[in-house]
């Protein structure tokens, strides 16, 4: 349809890197990318922190369940939902901040996953490539710890960013009559839809495996939400100040 359209359904994630470096100069072209996204009510409420210590990196990719791209990318960047800032706006001018609130953690969450994106499709435009790591959830406070994260600020993924090393296919989405309704929810057609997905996703992961991987979408999912989902989540938020009321 037009350039922007097909970089977007390009999209791959890319968990091996060449040896080149990024100039500092591009990530900082990147998180201005990032900045420009819409921010709710214009809270700005992500951090974004560029971690290139190579002993902390190594600490952080045992954090995410042992990723070796995190301490192997060219740049690393975690991405944090930070209103520690807005508490010090507060305080520059004599007002008492009321935290803790739902709707806060939302929008400071939504507000780093719209940054995010926006500086991955500006990566992709560069010709470079991006992995999300959301397994730095599994071990949330050493990772909070590691980055010495202040009350009202927590990491939400991290982002590896380099140049690919492989050339993997794209994971097929979806169907668009299952994610797109017309003025109602009416999923009456979805199971047989799904199932039709189901055959595409169990080809995708047999032929990016070489067959070592025989599933299907619908039975990826079951597998993974029969089990709890991080339950340490709840508990690290509320200690930080989110999620309180």
């Amino acid at each position: 349809m037009n350039a922007v359209i097909d970089l977007l359904k390009s999209h791959r994630s890319i968990r091996k890197f060449t040896d080149q470096s990024i100039d500092q100069s591009t990530v900082e072209a990147l998180v201005e990318a990032g900045q420009a996204a819409s921010t709710s009510s214009f809270i700005q409420a992500c951090t974004v922190i560029q971690v290139s210590n190579s002993e902390t990196r190594e600490k952080l990719a045992a954090c995410a369940g042992g990723q070796a791209y995190v301490a192997s990318a060219p740049v690393f960047l975690v991405f944090c939902a930070d209103m520690k800032r807005h508490q010090l706006a507060c305080d520059m001018h004599d007002a008492q901040m009321q935290s803790g609130f739902t709707e806060q953690f939302i929008t400071a969450s939504l507000d780093c996953g719209l940054f995010a994106q926006n500086l991955v499709v500006a990566a992709e435009s560069l010709g470079l490539g991006t992995v999300y790591i959301g397994g730095l959830r599994n071990k949330i406070a050493d990772v909070a710890g590691l980055l010495e994260l202040p009350d009202l600020v927590y990491p939400v993924f991290g982002l590896c960013l380099g140049y690919p090393d492989q050339n993997p296919e794209v994971k097929p989405r979806l169907p668009v009559s299952v994610v797109l309704k017309q003025e109602t929810y009416n999923d009456a057609d979805d199971r047989g839809i799904i199932a039709e997905y189901d055959a595409h996703v169990r080809e995708y992961y047999r032929t990016r495996t070489g067959g070592g991987k025989d599933m299907t979408w619908s039975e990826q999912i079951s597998g993974m939400l029969v089990k709890e989902s991080r339950p340490h989540m709840l508990p690290f938020l509320q200690e930080r100040g989110f999620l309180l009321k």
